[in-house]
Order: C-alpha cells, then sequence, then structure tokens
C-alpha cells in the first residue's frame, strides 16, 4: 500500500467524523439563537419595548447631573414656597427668591429660559410656550379648565383633577390642591452650604477671602472652621453621615470577607484529597461547603437579622457564613493543584507536618489566596449595600432611609 492510500474504512470514518463536528459547529449557533427566539417571545419582549417609557428614563438620568426647583402655590391659601428637590431643608426662606423668580402682588412670574413663562395670579396660571401659544388653566367648580390652541399637542397632559404640561424648559402642573412648576438646572444646588448657612450664594474667591483673612462670622471659631462644619453637616447632603454609613459598609465587608478566609483556610485542608486521607471527613466538608454557597447571601441575612437582630455585625457574619463556602471550595482546589516536590523538598529537611504547610504549601497558593479574597471584598462591598438596606447599617439603611 503506497504512502497515499488509505484503507476505505478509515477514509470514510474521517470523512464522516469531518462532518458531524462541521454539523455540530453549525448546531450549536442555531440552537442558542432559537432559544434567544423563544425567550423573546415567551417574555414578550416586543410589548415590553413598547411600553417602555423613555422620557421617564431621560428624567431620571437628567436628574443624575442637575437639579430642579419646585415652585409650589397652595390654590387654597395662595402661598408660594419655592424649595430645590422639594425638600423642606431646601425651602427658600422668606424674603429670598431665585433670581429668575418675581412674586409681588399676588402674582409669581417664572422665567423658565428660552421664552417659556409661567405665571401664577388669584385667577388661576398661564404658560407662555414659543412657537405654540399661551397655555391658560383657570380653576371652574373646583375643577381645572384648559384653554390652549388647537390641536392639543402630546406633550401636554389633560386629566379630569389635572394638566401637566412637559417641554424642554420644564414642567408644570396644574391640580385642585396646587400649581407646581418644575426647573431644571445643571449642578448639584446646596452641595456645599445650604440656604440657611452665611457662606451660601458666595463665589470661591470670596470663600477664601472670608477664610484667610476676613472677620469672623461667629466669634467662637474660626471662619475657616465654621465653613467646614457647615460643610460637614449639610442638612441636604449630609456629608457627615453619608462618610460614616460607607466606612460603615467597607468595614462590614471587610470583617465578613476576612472572616470567611480564616475560617475556610483550615477547613481547607479538611477538604482537600491529598491532605485529608479520610473520605467520609473529606465528603462531609465538601457537602457542607456547597450547602453554604448554595444558599444565597441575602438568605442568611433575613435569618440572621431575625437572630441576632438588626444591625451592621450581623451584615458581616452573613457575608462572612456566605464567603466560606465560596473560598472553602476554591482553597481546597488550590491545595490539590500544589507541587509536592517542595513539600518533599521541606520533608527531606525532616519538617514536621505543621511546618511543611507553612514553608511548603503556603507559599504556593498564597497568590491564589490573595487574588480570591481582594475579588470578593471588592464585590462584597457592593453587596454590603443591600444587606445593610436589610440588616440596617451602613451606606444601605442611608439609602433606605432616603427613599
Amino acid at each position: 500500500m503506497s504512502a497515499n492510500t488509505y484503507p476505505p474504512g478509515l477514509a470514510d470514518g474521517i470523512i464522516h467524523s469531518f462532518d458531524r463536528k462541521r454539523r455540530l459547529a453549525f448546531a450549536i449557533p442555531m440552537l442558542i439563537l432559537g432559544y434567544l427566539v423563544y425567550a423573546a417571545i415567551s417574555f414578550d419582549i416586543s410589548s415590553l419595548v413598547q411600553r417602555a417609557r423613555f422620557d421617564n428614563a431621560a428624567v431620571l438620568l437628567s436628574d443624575f447631573w442637575s437639579h430642579k426647583t419646585h415652585v409650589t402655590r397652595d390654590n387654597r391659601s395662595g402661598q408660594v414656597t419655592v424649595a430645590i428637590e422639594g425638600e423642606t431643608k431646601g425651602t427658600y426662606p422668606d424674603g429670598m427668591l431665585p433670581d429668575w423668580m418675581d412674586s409681588t402682588g399676588g402674582v409669581t412670574t417664572i422665567d423658565l429660559g428660552q421664552g417659556h413663562i409661567v405665571t401664577y395670579d388669584d385667577a388661576g396660571a398661564r404658560y407662555t410656550v414659543p412657537g405654540y401659544g399661551i397655555i391658560d388653566i383657570r380653576p371652574k367648580d373646583g375643577k381645572p379648565v384648559l384653554t390652549a390652541p388647537e390641536p392639543i399637542p402630546d406633550w401636554i397632559s389633560v386629566a379630569p383633577n389635572k394638566v401637566s404640561v412637559t417641554t424642554e424648559a420644564g414642567r408644570f402642573s396644574y391640580s385642585r390642591s396646587k400649581v407646581e412648576t418644575f426647573k431644571y438646572q445643571p449642578g448639584w444646588e446646596l452641595w456645599f452650604f445650604t440656604l440657611d448657612s452665611p457662606f451660601y450664594g458666595k463665589s470661591m474667591i470670596q470663600l477664601g477671602s472670608l477664610a484667610i483673612s476676613g472677620d469672623r462670622i461667629d466669634p467662637a471659631r474660626s471662619n475657616l472652621g465654621y465653613m467646614v462644619n457647615e460643610f460637614w453637616t449639610n442638612k441636604m447632603w449630609r456629608h457627615g453621615d453619608v462618610a460614616w454609613a460607607i466606612f460603615e459598609t467597607i468595614l462590614m465587608a471587610f470583617l465578613g470577607t476576612m472572616t470567611a478566609a480564616i475560617v475556610a483556610l483550615p477547613l481547607g485542608f479538611l477538604a482537600a484529597r491529598n491532605f485529608d486521607p479520610l473520605g467520609p471527613l473529606r465528603f462531609a466538608a465538601r457537602r457542607l461547603f456547597d450547602f453554604i454557597r448554595g444558599v444565597d447571601g441575602l438568605i442568611w441575612t433575613i435569618i440572621l437579622s431575625r437572630a441576632f437582630g438588626p444591625g451592621p455585625m450581623t451584615g458581616a457574619i452573613a457575608i462572612a457564613i456566605t464567603d466560606a463556602g465560596t473560598f472553602g471550595k476554591t482553597f481546597s482546589e488550590a491545595l490539590e493543584n500544589i507541587d509536592e516536590k517542595q513539600v518533599e523538598g521541606i520533608r527531606s529537611t525532616g519538617a514536621n507536618g505543621l511546618q511543611r504547610a507553612r514553608f511548603g504549601v503556603i507559599p504556593q497558593i498564597t497568590p491564589i489566596l490573595l487574588s480570591q479574597v481582594l475579588y470578593y471584598l471588592e464585590s462584597n462591598t457592593r453587596s454590603a449595600t443591600v444587606i445593610g438596606a436589610i440588616v440596617g447599617g451602613g451606606i444601605g439603611l442611608l439609602l433606605r432611609k432616603r427613599s
């Protein structure tokens, strides 16, 4: 038989093997594509996209880089209040108004920019929209009555008891109880000082001058110390509370992760085949890791909060229990893949078991241990926010109170 000829059976087998692999290469992507189509139909993705409110998403995104000021008039009493983000702590005091607003003689005028003007008066409210006209709303029998150029565009929402207008300059709503205008402006207002602070509205140059050479506003302390205190105790942004909550969240994650690593390392030796010759003990250790790892961290959080009560320490224990199962598995696998030659070299010097583990095993698995611990420390810092909202600690608790 020449070098270029093969038995017919072998050639057919090779061709059949290549054909099977080619079909498999096409079949797997087709199966994945078919599953994605099935999931899209089952979850009604097209209807979900149609119901999506992208305008609301745009408003939420704008809230990240801008702030809105609420100008509200009580239709019963006629009282007008101006508040940043609608919060009581951000309400303008009497005699102080933003420069884009005027309120005199019972008439309130709001300049939203780009020619958009809103006016409140005893007769109702009007919104002048450039290129469209005047949207006039007057109460009749306790309900708002709209007068506007026809046809009514879709950015004007008309209901029996409420009229809402949304434009690129801001938002406006009129109901039986109140009329309210939202003006959006870039920046995080009141980030440094609140409206009642003596440092509000001053430029950086003015603040620097006060801190260095200005007369003391409070005789009992320096202006610089006063500024730092006003910033740290900001009633709107609560910088001091947020800093402490973030520290508490990081501490919760650190304690939980390090406790899990310390507990899992000796247990990892029990689950490693080359260190624990007892099969039943090794099987029990591995199943313990599987059980602990199989229960979600939030479930452990709920169980522990009922047992030990709320607090950041409860969250740290929940993280420790969850990660102990994961660390136990990864540590035992790292122990099973060590180079036995280094251990034998330590054994030849007459070292005992503890010394062999210390100088022959630990140096080999230390990079794996550190990488796993650091990765889970980062992940647990994020998870501690959610856990803190449940057990009452850290930034999670602060966010839950603010919501």
